[in-house]
């Protein structure tokens, strides 16, 4: 049986009031959160709430609005959830915006990494894995992956200077500055180990993977998840991954994020060289052969399944040279070439102000961006439903904690009662004190405790 394995996504936002007569903003980014948080503020009396999809909404620091998925071992429950928080922070906007309406004010948020400033911002993803001595090592090991990886799952990089602009595959890669790190703000590494398990410390612990972009494909976040839950889940099963580290990560990733055909010749420690279309093929037979050897090939369901295809088809179409094979699947391919035909019709070089300005909407989650027009006509792949997407938006995945706990906020907004939760506690405030419970396993849909509070709100 393939294992179980809980995942999560933590996305920033860029957020911009934009006027449409001017050339200026209407009103600062500090202002426009305020606004843009104004109805969660009145109803939760905090810029800070869990949602009853279980995911988690808030500020944070530098006025970016953030949204952490709800805890998922299902692949399609993770694209669906994260859309979905997409969609409520759309909504919200539309909300906020009327009241700059007469000032020609109009709301956008990016799902980028990066600023014109050069200021970052982050997509962190989040793996459930088991607590062992050495998890370190095993992190270690992995670092040849993730900064290969982004050959496959970049956003896209249009990096305007002084001397013009180039197109590089990632966001994040250049300002990345370690390779393993628990630090928070001195240093961006790109897994950090802070040990923060969000369940029981003595069997897991969370492998925050900080290095990725964040992507507006649907194709793209499946392949970024599941080719990374497969791997990890190859590792468990007390699988090598082959000797391949690198005599500077930190090199190394800006090296493979500015060569488009992911043939950068990378130095090992061992002082050979490797091309990150090498490094990422070893890792995909690897998987692949495991995968088979265990019979597990045939019991994906048909997102994983479409994962493995997809790592493939693109591993080959890089290495013939036919990035078009997967135009519509891999985000920084489409953008790619989609900025490449468009400053051609304007017979322009990609640093024309018009061409910054289309890069920019393709990271715009609201109306003005691209992705309902692309995803409308067939210029990128979807995987999900408008249907799914809306469902999750106040429906919790099913198989995982995030069940318990996105039914216990929707019955206490709904029975206006006193509550509190985070991540592993449901606590409810009635005459007789308060409530509380810790959920310790994230696996558990099901937990008597929590039905039992569930009944006292009902009952009142």
């Amino acid at each position: 049986m393939i294992p179980r394995r809980i995942m999560g996504l933590e996305t920033e936002y860029g957020l911009l009031c934009a006027s449409k007569t001017a050339g200026y903003p209407v009103v600062d980014a500090e202002e426009a959160a305020h606004e843009l948080f104004a109805p969660l503020l009145k109803r939760t009396r905090s810029t800070n709430a869990f949602l009853p999809n279980g995911a988690r909404l808030y500020l944070d620091v530098g006025a970016h609005p953030e949204y952490a998925s709800a805890e998922c071992d299902d692949l399609g429950d993770l694209l669906a959830n994260d859309r979905a928080g997409d969609e409520l922070y759309v909504r919200m906007a539309r909300k906020a915006e009327e009241k700059y309406a007469e000032l020609g004010g109009q709301l956008h948020l990016f799902k980028n990494n990066i600023d014109s400033y050069g200021n970052s911002y982050g997509c962190h993803e989040n793996y459930l894995v088991r607590r062992r001595r050495d998890f370190r090592a095993r992190i270690d090991s992995l670092i040849p992956f993730f900064v290969t990886r982004q050959i496959l799952v970049g956003a896209g990089y249009l990096q305007v200077s002084d001397d013009g602009a180039r197109y590089k595959i990632s966001q994040r890669a250049d300002i990345m500055n370690d390779a393993v790190s628990a630090a928070t703000t001195r240093s961006r590494p790109m897994i950090n180990t802070r040990d923060e398990p969000h369940g029981d410390a003595e069997l897991y612990r969370r492998m925050h993977v900080i290095v990725g972009d964040s992507n507006m494909s649907d194709t793209t976040t499946a392949l970024k998840f599941g080719a990374t839950e497969a791997l990890l889940h190859v590792i468990e099963a007390g699988k090598r991954l082959p000797t391949r580290e690198l005599a500077d990560p930190v090199l190394a990733i800006r090296q493979v994020s500015a060569d488009a055909t992911g043939r950068a010749l990378l130095e090992l420690k061992d002082g050979s060289t490797m091309t990150a279309v090498e490094i990422q093929r070893e890792v995909f037979e690897l998987v692949r052969d495991h995968f088979a050897a265990h019979g597990w090939l045939d019991k994906l369901d048909p997102i994983r399944a479409y994962v493995f295809d997809l790592w493939g088809r693109t591993l080959l179409a890089l290495e013939r040279d036919e990035p078009e094979k997967v135009s519509t699947e891999i985000e920084w391919i489409a953008k790619l070439l989609l900025l490449e035909r468009y400053a051609e019709r304007l017979g322009a070089d990609l640093g024309d102000p018009r061409i910054q300005r289309l890069d920019l909407a393709w990271h715009d989650i609201t109306s003005a961006g691209l992705r309902g027009p692309l995803e409308k006509s067939g210029g990128l792949t979807t995987l999900l439903s408008a249907e799914r997407i809306e469902e999750a938006m106040s429906i919790p995945p099913q198989t995982t904690r995030a069940k318990l706990r996105g039914d216990f906020v929707a019955l206490a907004m709904d029975s206006r009662r006193d509550y509190m939760v985070d991540w592993m506690n449901v606590r409810l405030v009635d005459e007789s004190g308060a409530h509380q419970i810790l959920l310790k396993d994230p696996f558990s849909a099901v937990d008597e405790r929590v039905e039992g509070l569930m009944e006292i709100m009902d009952s009142a």
